[in-house]
């Protein structure tokens, strides 16, 4: 999916805004601009960055927070 909606606001939220088809369903969010394990207990891990995207641009575009990786890599594409 894209990482951010039109006009830039984040798509990845602390809660979700629409009503649920589906809960606790979600293992994995992959974008654009990075791929995140989902635990339901512990939340989000970043795990993979797109080439060129750093942290920091991705936690200024996601909204929930989140945890990175020890073994962060770069996306293979």
């Amino acid at each position: 999916m894209e990482h951010c909606a039109k006009g830039g606001r984040p798509k990845i939220l602390n809660q979700c805004v629409f009503p649920l088809t589906g809960k606790a369903c979600v293992s994995m969010i992959i974008t654009e601009l990075a791929v995140f394990d989902v635990d339901f207990t512990t939340g989000l891990t970043l795990v993979e960055h797109a080439e060129g995207v750093s942290v920091e641009d991705i936690k200024a575009q996601t909204e929930a927070p989140f945890k990175v990786s020890e073994n962060l890599r770069v996306m293979q594409q």
